[in-house]
């Protein structure tokens, strides 16, 4: 019954089932805004041998090689036990009662598909889908990239959310500008996604994403200013979409110019170029008190700046952080807490202000964000090091159930104390 919740069930989770019980659609979200929503972000970029893709076991092991002790590079591993036989593809692992560990694969329609019916059960409104420039140049790369694009439309259109894609720029030699912008106008024309009715809009146009703007790392090629500059000039004014919505993805100190951004005038002139600002705070703090501190501290005075520039204000939460079998670093570098991180970030987003929020991410178990479902009994070795993050014995939909009350918190349509719900409060 649902009066032995713990915790208060979101709005739309409520009328799901509800709606459900009484053999009704279930609410869908508004595509006209992206205020008052909460977004997570979709990578899509999961393979396996034998799923049509040709890339292997992309993003899973190195160089696409079945995962195995030695090579994997994921810090997670995915809960597969509503997936059937035909959407689990083999690893050389084993869980401890002696199964075999699988993965799914983005490439496969019904995997992506159920992740939304995830959403649509715990009321999470949509995806910004990840879209990596670097990786439009190869054949199968492309043509994957372009079939999780499809089946993230299905996905949206069978259980009612909505979706926007996001350029991530940050591999974008300077100069290359036209690459985005030659992808874009054929990506518009062949698949017309902004006449999609699922497709996210503001502001009374498309939304579209652009990320990495004014970062100040040198591991890698970056667009010059110069580029952004062309590139959301040309959009805004893109008479073949009739104009769109630009969000940009910026460093966390973006307005002040120091320690992640670049140091240049020219960025806070471009970026009022966007309609939305995202500042990428994933790494920037590492506990419940620091994130509040960066709250005050800094979203605050962005959010008003934004506001002063006529522009919207799109924070980032994550619910911790591992990049131990990518990179060799601890294993739950920034901890999950039960929770208790990821929330201290709601609450801070929603007492700062901020009518939006973007989670990062949803299916991002490489660096350990993600919020799906994943197991508390990952695979077993042997394999020296190897070693897998857990949701610390809590249920594999504990984030999911999280993300959705965010958007009811955020809004002001649901009190929340400094706890998570459902949780008992840690003993003094």
């Amino acid at each position: 019954m649902l009066t032995r919740f713990p915790f208060v069930l979101p709005g739309l989770l409520l009328g799901v089932l509800l709606a459900a019980a009484h053999g009704a659609e279930p609410p869908r979200i508004d595509p006209s805004t992206l205020t008052g929503k909460v977004m997570v972000g979709y990578q899509g970029w999961f393979n396996a041998e034998g799923d049509g893709a040709k890339r292997g076991y992309n993003h899973w092991a190195r160089g696409g090689a079945k995962p195995a002790p030695g090579n994997v590079r994921v810090d997670m591993w995915p809960d597969l036990s509503e997936f059937p036989a035909a959407e689990r593809f083999p690893t050389g692992f084993v869980h401890a009662d002696g199964s075999p560990a699988e993965v799914f694969s983005s490439y496969l329609r019904p995997t992506v598909v159920r992740h939304f019916a995830w959403m649509e059960a715990y009321g999470i409104d949509g995806v910004f889908l990840q879209r990596f420039i670097n990786s439009l140049s190869r054949g199968h790369s492309l043509a994957a990239n372009n079939a999780v694009l499809e089946n993230v439309r299905a996905g949206a259109r069978a259980h009612g959310r909505v979706y926007a894609l996001m350029y991530d720029l940050s591999s974008l030699a300077p100069g290359q500008a036209d690459v985005l912008i030659a992808d874009w106008q054929r990506l518009r024309r062949e698949t017309r996604l902004t006449a999609d009715p699922n497709y996210l809009r503001h502001r009374g146009k498309p939304l579209l994403a652009l990320w990495g703007c004014g970062f100040k790392d040198d591991d890698k090629p970056r667009p010059a200013l110069g580029d952004w500059r062309k590139i959301l000039t040309f959009l805004k004014e893109d008479r073949e979409s009739g104009g769109l919505a630009l969000m940009v993805g910026v460093p966390s100190f973006w307005r002040t110019q120091s320690r992640d951004s670049i140091a240049d005038p020219e960025l806070l002139e471009i970026l009022q170029l966007a309609d939305v600002i995202s500042p990428w705070t994933p790494g920037r703090y590492r506990t419940p008190e620091a994130a509040t501190a960066h709250a005050a501290a800094v979203w605050q005075p962005d959010l008003a700046w934004c506001r002063a520039h006529g522009i919207d204000f799109l924070p980032v939460a994550f619910p911790g952080f591992s990049w131990h079998n990518m990179k060799g670093a601890p294993l739950n570098a920034i901890p999950r807490l039960q929770g208790r991180f990821f929330w201290s970030q709601i609450l801070a987003a929603r007492n700062t202000g901020a009518e939006m929020l973007y989670v990062a991410m949803f299916d991002e178990v490489d660096e350990g964000t993600a919020i799906f479902k994943v197991t508390n009994h990952p695979p077993t070795g042997p394999g020296e090091g190897v070693q897998f993050a857990t949701y610390e014995g809590l249920p594999s939909d504990h984030y999911l159930r999280l993300t959705g009350l965010a958007g009811p918190v955020l809004r002001g349509e649901l009190p929340a104390g400094e706890e998570p719900p459902g949780l008992k409060p840690v003993a003094p």
